[in-house]
């Protein structure tokens, strides 16, 4: 069973996100803990959760994400899989929703009710989805149960005026407390309305974004049962099977050289279990003919994962049609953007890579970058660019790979 999309999750930490997914997926994780252990696990930074409805309910009561309906004592019918991305770290979340990855359906935007609206990482946040054009959004009015009623009216309208003329505008918001499950039936019914499951491009040839990559074998195991590298992502189109001949770009570093991969699929895994065959949405784990220490700790992440038979490019160079924003944001004293310029380092992530150049040519609106590490993406792709700001890196606009 593979998931149906991908939600995304964007907010601080301290305002719920992570308490949030963990209240939606815990159970899950619980019943099958020993089963991921067993099978290839896909920690991505992602969690999976299957929706489910009573069939003898009418209310917004009828979603859960119980097996059984403790109300009317009748089992629950399945109506949507999903998988959910909890990206870590500030900066790394703005870089993958402002490049437009393609990994992400719908985001649940997590606001803190005993928090003034907005923060200026939430105000960031908001307009990474907006440059990022992602519009299935739904607000999520965390930790009303730290507030009184008339704080929790406030904090509501504070959010209303925060999203008005933004893509977000015409957003729901769901009041909740996810430490006590308050609400958490009408979130999930709000998810089933607005987030539709995506078409599915299966047509074209694969290209899977590798987020993860890692050795699951234990010190000390039998070479006879030896698991190749296992990665993990998304796969924006196309379909893999098992057996499939695949190319990994922009591979390895070999000397003064990047060799590229090609291996085989041995096993797939959709989260929910083993599949032969994976198609577009939710996250997905791949075990490899690799050797195990290739994939290790991450070091295949940020590669694409194409078909034997296809090709696409790997940029030592790029050259980037960039806007910048006007000011820089996420900080409390936000600053004017100044001008790029030539010789300045700069950290563009592009799909699921992450790369640092310096700028070697400036014309007009366009530079010419020389990367460090090279990345394998399509042309006319949108990917972000971050400086250094008081020796930290920052997102100041995006650009277009021509």
């Amino acid at each position: 069973m593979q998931a149906d999309l991908n939600i995304g999750t964007a907010g601080h930490v301290d305002h719920g996100k992570t308490s949030l997914i963990h209240a939606l997926t815990k159970k899950w994780a619980d019943e099958h803990s020993e089963e991921l252990k067993r099978g290839i696990t896909i920690k991505l930074g992602y969690a999976n959760m299957v929706i489910r409805k009573c069939p003898k309910e009418k209310s917004p009561e009828m979603y859960t994400i119980e097996k059984k309906c403790l109300k009317h004592n009748v089992k629950t019918e399945d109506i949507r899989n999903v998988s959910f991305i909890d990206v870590p770290g500030h900066e790394t979340l703005m870089a993958i929703m402002m490049s437009g990855a393609a990994l992400i359906d719908g985001v649940l935007f997590v606001i803190a009710a005993n928090e003034k609206c907005p923060q200026p990482q939430t105000k960031e946040h908001l307009m990474a989805l907006e440059i990022a054009g992602i519009k299935n959004i739904i607000i999520v009015q965390n930790k009303i149960d730290l507030v009184n009623n008339e704080e929790a009216k406030k904090s509501y309208k504070e959010i209303q005026k925060f999203i008005k003329g933004t893509v977000a505008e015409n957003a729901p918001i769901i009041p909740i407390s996810s430490q006590h499950g308050i609400n958490i039936d009408y979130l999930l019914e709000t998810i089933i309305e607005k987030f539709k499951v995506p078409e599915k491009n299966t047509k074209e040839k694969p290209l899977m974004l590798v987020a993860r990559s890692f050795d699951i074998n234990k010190p000390g195991s039998d070479p006879r049962k030896i698991i190749g590298s296992i990665i993990g992502g998304v796969l924006k189109r196309g379909t893999l099977s098992i057996g499939d001949e695949v190319t990994i770009l922009p591979g390895t570093k070999d000397g003064d050289n990047w060799k590229i991969l090609k291996t085989k699929i041995k096993n797939i895994n959709a989260g929910f279990g083993k599949i032969k065959k994976a198609v577009p949405g939710g996250n997905i784990g791949i075990e490899t003919g690799l050797d195990p220490s290739i994939g290790k700790a991450d070091s295949l992440a940020g590669s694409v994962l194409i078909s034997s038979s296809d090709n696409i490019p790997v940029w030592h160079e790029i050259k980037l049609k960039i806007k910048l924003l006007e000011r820089v944001v996420g900080i409390e004293n936000e600053l004017k953007n100044e001008p790029l310029k030539i010789g300045e380092p700069l950290m563009i992530n592009a799909w699921t890579a992450k790369t640092v150049g310096n700028i070697m040519l400036i014309q007009k609106d366009s530079a010419v970058i020389k990367l460090k590490i090279p990345i394998s993406i399509l042309k006319g792709e949108k990917v972000t660019v971050s400086r250094l700001i008081n020796q930290r890196w920052r997102l100041v606009g995006y650009g277009i790979i021509s």
